[in-house]
């Protein structure tokens, strides 16, 4: 095999420092680095954007063989010379070299190679800060020769060709994507592909914005590739943190990473930041029940809440919002938002409604969870329900809770008249499913019961925890949760900060929660399971039912 000339008769040196080069058999995947840097970098359109972060990386040996018999590596008489010119073609130090490595050995050259060849051409792109511009007459080059052997590509390479081909900035009307879209089409006997409309070139940041704000991006999240956009914060401007903060919350990604490069920036950036943005880059926070680790984010939150305040009110109490979720109330913004002047000045705006839910939400909080608070509260006639209603999210998703069979099965097993469904109980929380107990455990009609608690508690929160921890209290009320797999982070484990607050709160007013995790639910095959399922949860409480149970 010839050497391209000026080189040593040698093997390959290294590649490059920054650039993650994949061995044979290996698939390649960006560092954090070298992926921003490509995203910041790259002059691209959102869709070529949000392909580079949406697609996967491809497996270099999964090519396949071609249809003029090549087999997989290893496995013929020239595997040698062959995976020799891979190998080389993956250490290439640069896209001359790579080039030459292709031309000078066609005897060598089988079709797995190019893609091989076109994903080397992206690693050397990003794996510098500034990548060197390269030389038109090398892509044209390279584009000539997978013109020529594309007929001889099998399908899957053809598709890895075509995908690498649109990342590495080839147009869509260029000779290099026609070719291999037309021979997709020909292997699939597929209409001719209609013109694509023109989209603006972007730079930089503007480009990452635009693919973070695509549909697809949106409706399809990518943990890994996300949390890859973490290592350089300081090169993301205030917008885009906003994308990628939003991205989080709506996907239920609790990724530490991110979340810390986040608060670290809103730290960094306090000074430029007004509330408006402050309240969407810390509404992951409370909805991740995430609190980060950089010790300055409660004191910048805190003085941004009293510089902006009374600038914007939303925002505001937007931000004490995601902090009640964290258990995390300033007390200073606390006696701002509950004093007559916020309360008056809030009364007269088109938000008045939802600002008063969620000032009488952090009225509640201030009951139960802060007892040393000694500032002015929401007056009585300024409250309203908080969540009259189950959440978007339950009634968004209803077709796949299991409400409705652990319905059914609590009422063949106690009666319809002895639990209650979807009761809101004062100061505004839904309950699942609310039994009545009386002190002997026994499960009562619900109808000859008052189910409710009184709110405000009559009793400090140290003597209703004691209390909870028998069913035999006169008043007991036991609330079942549905915790369904929507209501965690993405990752399973956690619940997300309204869950966790809405327990939290129900536990401190003294129900007796009973949590039916999805995990356990998910398990029971058929209703006669879920009702042995349900009797052992009631059972271990100490309750009764039916003719023994009154």
């Amino acid at each position: 095999m010839r050497r391209p000339q000026g080189e040593p008769g040698t093997r390959a040196p290294r590649p490059t420092e920054g650039a993650t080069c994949a061995g044979p058999g290996e698939s390649w995947s960006p560092s954090p680095n070298s992926m921003l840097r490509v995203l910041l970098s790259a002059q691209a359109s959102p869709a070529r954007l949000s392909g580079l972060l949406l697609i996967p990386p491809v497996h270099p040996c999964c090519l396949g063989p071609s249809k003029w018999g090549d087999r997989p590596l290893g496995g013929c008489p020239n595997a040698g010379p062959v995976q020799g010119l891979q190998r080389l073609l993956e250490q290439a130090r640069s896209p001359g070299e790579l080039l030459r490595w292709l031309g000078q050995n066609p005897t060598k050259v089988r079709a797995h190679h190019y893609p091989v060849a076109l994903r080397r051409l992206g690693q050397l792109l990003g794996s510098q800060p500034r990548p060197p511009p390269v030389e038109q007459a090398t892509l044209q080059d390279l584009s000539q020769l997978i013109i020529r052997n594309c007929p001889s590509f099998d399908i899957h390479t053809i598709h890895v060709c075509l995908h690498l081909a649109v990342l590495l900035g080839f147009t869509s009307d260029g000779p290099l994507v026609c070719a291999l879209e037309q021979e997709q089409r020909r292997r699939f006997h597929l209409p001719p592909k209609p013109p694509p409309p023109l989209q603006p070139v972007l730079r930089g940041g503007q480009g990452l914005e635009a693919a973070l704000s695509c549909p697809r991006f949106l409706r399809y999240p990518r943990q890994q590739l996300i949390s890859s956009l973490a290592a350089r914060p300081e090169e993301l401007t205030p917008h885009v943190m906003v994308l990628l903060a939003q991205h989080l919350a709506r996907h239920r990604l609790r990724e530490p990473q991110l979340l810390e490069a986040i608060a670290h920036f809103l730290v960094v950036q306090e000074a430029q930041l007004n509330s408006k943005v402050v309240q969407k880059l810390v509404l992951p926070f409370g909805r991740l029940n995430y609190l980060p680790l950089e010790q300055q984010f409660m004191p910048c939150l805190e003085r941004i809440l009293a510089r902006e305040a009374g600038v914007a009110p939303l925002a505001t109490v937007n931000i004490l919002m995601s902090l009640c979720q964290l258990r995390c109330l300033p007390f200073r913004a606390l006696h701002f938002v509950f004093s007559p002047g916020f309360i008056n000045h809030v009364s007269g705006t088109p938000h008045a409604l939802i600002v008063r839910r969620y000032l009488s939400l952090l009225d509640t909080a201030v009951e139960l969870e802060l007892p040393g608070y000694r500032g002015p509260r929401l007056p009585r006639r300024q409250q309203v329900p908080i969540f009259p209603q189950p959440l978007i999210t339950d009634r968004a998703r209803s077709k796949y809770s299991h409400k409705d069979i652990v319905a059914e099965g609590l009422r063949q097993l106690l009666g319809e008249e002895k639990y209650r469904q979807d009761l809101t109980v004062p100061p505004g929380y839904c309950t699942d499913f609310l039994l009545c107990v009386s002190s002997s455990g026994a499960v009562l009609p619900v109808r000859t019961q008052d189910p409710f608690l009184p709110y405000p508690p009559r009793s400090c929160p140290q003597s209703r925890a004691a209390s909870n921890s028998t069913t035999h209290n006169p008043a007991q009320r036991v609330v079942l949760m549905l915790r369904e797999r929507w209501h965690f982070c993405r990752d399973g484990r956690v619940l997300l900060g309204s869950r966790a607050l809405r327990e939290r709160h129900l536990g401190l007013m003294g129900y007796q929660l009973l949590p039916l995790p999805f995990e356990e639910l998910e398990s029971q095959r058929g209703l006669p399971q879920l009702k042995s399922y349900l009797r052992q949860k009631l059972q271990a409480l100490g309750l009764r039912w039916g003719p023994e149970g009154g």
